[in-house]
């Protein structure tokens, strides 16, 4: 019990770290633009887990990171992750009108402003990531670490996925089909934040393939859990509607597979992602826990 209320507030001290880090980085409200910056700012500062770019912070740890060069990377790859985010919840994909519990930003800012703000939040991703070239570090990590972001980001990632699942919206799905959506969609984004941790703190590039195999299997547990609490969790407990998958008729694994079978592969990719990690000759406590605790989650 100890270490579990060690770990959720390790976890909670981190998150407001994040939330901190992330708004020395979100664009001003001022000038002409600054419609568009609120509609952004309103989006990054609507809460959540903070996952990626911890995940990345930990991962950049475990290898030994040092100093901030890593932390406009994170800043980054939530702003990507929010981007998307503002772009499903639109009308043309999953008109959503909560997400994280607050009013989602089309309803806020009317479909147009909310279009551009996603647009703006993922060029300004990278914005922000090339500030790491000022920090005085190898540029050689950095640029390998924007390499990493954009391919998995991409239209043979994150972009690529989002793209086979809106066309297919509301058709069943073959399995080779829905692996793939998973794979691009959801787990890419998490493989970026984990092999850029790697790649800026030096790791080799056996560590960094062996940290990409990992993060896959965590990315496609996480978004099969997605699928089982859309039909088994709460709409306090997540803070969006739930059902949202039978309501468009989504192909999603609990419905191909069922539930018992969902359980059981969230659990068989969780044990492989931690074998894979056990095999690196460094640990790191928190980490372990955070994969274990957001593979599990009730929310």
């Amino acid at each position: 019990m100890e270490n579990s209320v060690n770990f959720k507030n390790k976890q909670e001290k981190c998150i407001q770290e994040i939330e901190e880090l992330i708004c020395g980085y979100l664009p001003r409200e001022e000038g002409l633009a600054k419609n568009l910056a609120a509609a952004m700012n309103y989006s990054m500062t609507a809460g959540g887990k903070r996952l990626r770019p911890m995940l990345m912070q930990e991962t950049f740890r475990l290898f030994g990171g040092e100093g901030p060069v890593v932390e406009p990377f994170m800043a980054a790859i939530e702003m990507i992750h929010t981007h998307s985010l503002v772009h499903d919840d639109l009308p043309a994909l999953d008109n959503d009108e909560y997400r994280r519990g607050k009013k989602t930003a089309h309803v806020m800012f009317g479909e147009d402003a909310a279009i551009l703000s996603g647009d703006a939040l993922l060029n300004y991703a990278y914005e922000t990531a090339f500030l790491a070239f000022d920090m005085g570090v190898d540029a050689g990590r950095i640029a390998r670490a924007l390499q990493i972001l954009g391919d998995k980001t991409g239209i043979y990632g994150m972009l690529g996925g989002q793209a086979l699942d809106v066309a297919n919206d509301g058709k069943p799905l073959t399995r080779d089909m829905l692996d793939y959506i998973y794979a691009n969609k959801t787990s890419a984004l998490i493989e970026a934040a984990m092999m850029v941790g790697a790649t800026l703190a030096g790791a080799s590039e056996d560590e960094v393939f062996l940290i990409e195999s990992a993060a896959y299997r965590i990315g496609i547990a996480f978004q099969i859990q997605d699928d089982i609490l859309d039909v088994t969790s709460t709409e306090a407990e997540l803070g969006k509607p739930i059902g949202s998958d039978a309501k468009n008729c989504k192909t999603t694994y609990v419905t191909l597979e069922g539930l018992d079978k969902a359980k059981e592969t969230v659990e068989q990719l969780s044990r492989e992602a931690m074998e894979s990690l056990e095999e690196l000759p460094q640990q790191n406590a928190f980490l372990t826990e955070l994969i274990r605790s957001l593979i599990t989650r009730r929310k």
